[in-house]
């Protein structure tokens, strides 16, 4: 852990905008490695536990399936040696978020198709004697 750093788990909860139980059912299922203790059992979080947090929210805020999370941060605990398949997974889920954005891309064009043809419609008026409702 580093020095300069050790939150409490409240404290990483704030920062991460994670709750506290997320962060222990994080630690607990295997998607970040066992959290460092202060003397009295606290966990105490470092950079590196944060970073891992956050890399973890963007995967999930991605689409990222929780299988496929726990799979990468296996991989980031076993080292270095696993580099190639940690680069191959977030590859597979690369292609994965750029064909829903793509998707997405086309839906976005038919909405704004559709705003450009309401923007040049003529004005509907009211008839005289007519009621709104």
């Amino acid at each position: 852990m580093d020095d300069e750093l050790a939150l409490t788990i409240r404290d990483a909860a704030a920062r991460t905008g994670l709750s506290p139980h997320t962060l222990r059912y994080y630690e607990r299922i295997g998607l970040l490695g066992r959290v460092p203790r202060a003397s009295s059992g606290h966990r105490r979080c470092g950079a590196r536990e944060l970073r891992m947090i956050e890399f973890l929210r963007k995967l999930q805020a991605t689409g990222m399936p929780i299988r496929d999370m726990l799979r990468y941060a296996a991989l980031v605990r076993r080292g270095d040696e696993t580099r190639a398949a940690r680069r191959a997974l977030l590859e597979q889920h690369e292609a994965r978020v750029q064909a829903r954005l793509d998707e997405l891309e086309g839906h976005l064009a038919i909405i704004r198709k559709k705003i450009a043809m309401y923007g040049e419609a003529p004005a509907i008026t009211k008839k005289k004697g007519t009621k709104t409702r």
